[in-house]
């Protein structure tokens, strides 16, 4: 079993899946969906909901929700995070759950890349979200297909370019 950290190193988004009508089962939908639910939240406050949807039209309505949401069309299925109020700290939630949604679903297997919702009033029409609460992102999952290809993003920063011990130190930040 891999570890977390190796899980993190080999994840990578994944746009194009596979199109056999086999889907992923449910048991693995089922772990993937527990993971998101188990992510930190600020005062365990759990701001969440998750609408997991396989219709293939929905999909393909999604779809269309956002510039770049064209993946969501072709997933196995797609994982729309609900929130129940617009914050820094409830978004920042949010955001975790995702990342665990996707890191457990990378951990056995399943692919997924995550898509903005940029009409957001249409997506809760669509899938019958409360007015109250927040549409705040779909992540579109499913077994990479055969013409699935690593992104190819020039790597990521060294972590000296990243991190700093105790100060902020040796950055030629510009608002310096």
């Amino acid at each position: 079993m891999p570890s977390v950290i190796d899980t993190i190193h080999r994840r990578h988004a994944v746009r194009r899946f596979d199109p056999s009508p086999s889907p992923v089962p449910d048991d693995v939908l089922l772990a993937i969906l527990d993971a998101g639910r188990r992510s930190q939240s600020s005062k365990n406050t759990q701001p969440w909901q998750f609408i997991v949807v396989r219709d293939r039209a929905t999909l393909e309505a999604m779809s269309k929700m956002g510039d770049f949401a064209w993946h969501l069309a072709g997933a196995a299925f797609a994982v729309v995070l609900v929130g129940d109020g617009d914050t820094t700290w409830k978004n920042f939630d949010l955001g975790q759950a995702a990342a665990f949604l996707q890191l457990a679903a990378s951990d056995v297997g399943v692919g997924s890349c995550i898509a903005a919702i940029y009409r957001p009033d249409e997506a809760k029409t669509l899938l019958g979200i409360p007015a109250e609460r927040t549409a705040y992102c779909a992540i579109s999952f499913g077994y990479p297909g055969s013409d699935h290809q690593p992104a190819k993003m020039g790597g990521r920063k060294p972590v000296a370019e990243v991190a700093f011990w105790e100060r902020w130190e040796g950055h030629n930040d510009e608002s310096e």
